[in-house]
């Protein structure tokens, strides 16, 4: 394998893990359902997103052709996070879950 494909991969490897660190740290830290409700959807995608990237890098550099499973797996995430965090959070100001004071723009009080 080509020397610069795998600093290409070790990188996108470290930085899809630091991402998904700093979404599971958020999803453990923050203080209300609608703060931690960015956690998985925003940092977790771009750290799975990179993962994936280096994933396909690896088996298009190794093998021949690109992976065509990990590019839909990426896509795949990359639709439906987005839809299924709209989906809950509406879910949620439906129900009327409580968010902290300093929360800008409840749309359940108008």
């Amino acid at each position: 394998m080509n020397e610069i494909a795998e600093y290409i991969i070790a990188a996108l490897l470290l930085v899809g893990g630091f991402f998904t660190l700093v979404g599971a740290i958020g999803l453990a830290r923050l203080p209300d359902f609608f703060t931690r409700l960015h956690g998985p959807t925003k940092a977790t995608t771009v750290g799975v997103g990179a993962i994936m990237l280096a994933s396909v890098l690896y088996f298009s550099v190794s093998h021949d052709g690109i992976g065509i499973s990990e590019i839909l797996i990426t896509v795949f995430l990359f639709m439906t996070a987005p839809v299924s965090a709209n989906i809950l959070a509406k879910a949620a100001m439906h129900i009327g879950v409580k968010s902290m004071d300093d929360t800008r723009g409840k749309p359940w009080e108008q």
